[in-house]
Parts: C-alpha cells; structure tokens; sequence
C-alpha cells in the first residue's frame, strides 16, 4: 500500500477522531484535535493511502527549540505495515528542519512496541511520569531525542 505524509488539515478531522478514539481510553475533543493543527506552533502529520483516507498521525507543539510530541496513533487495522515508523521519522526530519535540540514525548510503561520504535528512531528514556495515565492508571515513560 503506498502511503504518504502530509499536513493534518480539517478535512481529516473524520478520520483523525475514529483513530483517536480507537487508540486512546481517553481520547481528545474535536476541539483539542484542532487547537493541534500545523501552525507556528504544532507540527501535525497525517499518513495517507491512495484515497487520501487518514491511517495514522503524529503532532507535536514546538517552543522555540524544543518539541514535544502529544500523540502517536496508527488506526489498529493499519498497524504493522510502517506506519508508524514512517511518521515518526517524518517527525525527525521536520524537527531537525526546525532546528530543535530535542523531541520529547511520553509512551505508557507496558507498551513494548511503542517504545521498540521510539528507541529505533533514537529516543532514550530520561525518566518516569508516575501515575501519568488513566483508564487504567499506569506510570509513562519519558522518552527523549537529542538532536543538538
């Protein structure tokens, strides 16, 4: 399946909130989906296949030379395919572009495949985010890229 990235814009919101709520036990507004979208201040990227239907999406708020990365979501049937690693090394690039120290981002301690991605992307866990979650509560791990 060829699939490409792009900027998230409103014409995806459909897609962007069924994988949202898919992947999160408590997933974001409508609204707190837009506030995300590209600007001076949010990088946001959509994977797309031939029909320009969304399968997975990254975002992150930048501040003068940090990012930091708020979700990383690749619609559950769509996963396994280099999706997510395609993102998340389109994230580097436009942050490298950017010109960011470093990327941050937090991931649940149970999951084994985020975290394999993040570290094969570059990311080295910097510490613990205790009780971070809910639905279940579960501690994060904070994972980190030094681009400087």
């Amino acid at each position: 399946m060829a699939v490409r990235i792009t900027d998230a814009d409103e014409s995806q919101l459909a897609d962007i909130e069924r994988i949202e709520n898919l992947c999160f036990s408590v997933p974001w507004t409508r609204q707190q989906i837009i506030s995300q979208l590209p600007d001076d201040n949010h990088v946001f990227i959509a994977a797309v296949d031939g029909d320009g239907r969304v399968l997975g999406y990254v975002n992150a708020a930048v501040a003068v030379d940090e990012g930091y990365i708020s979700n990383v979501a690749v619609a559950p049937e769509q996963r396994r395919q280099g999706i997510g690693d395609a993102l998340i090394g389109e994230m580097r690039a436009r942050a490298e572009r950017l010109g960011l120290a470093f990327v941050t981002l937090e991931v649940r301690a149970s999951n084994a495949a985020a975290r394999a991605l993040y570290k094969k992307h570059g990311y080295t866990d910097v510490g613990t985010r205790k009780n971070y979650y809910e639905k279940p509560r579960e501690d994060a791990i904070l994972m980190t890229l030094f681009l400087k």
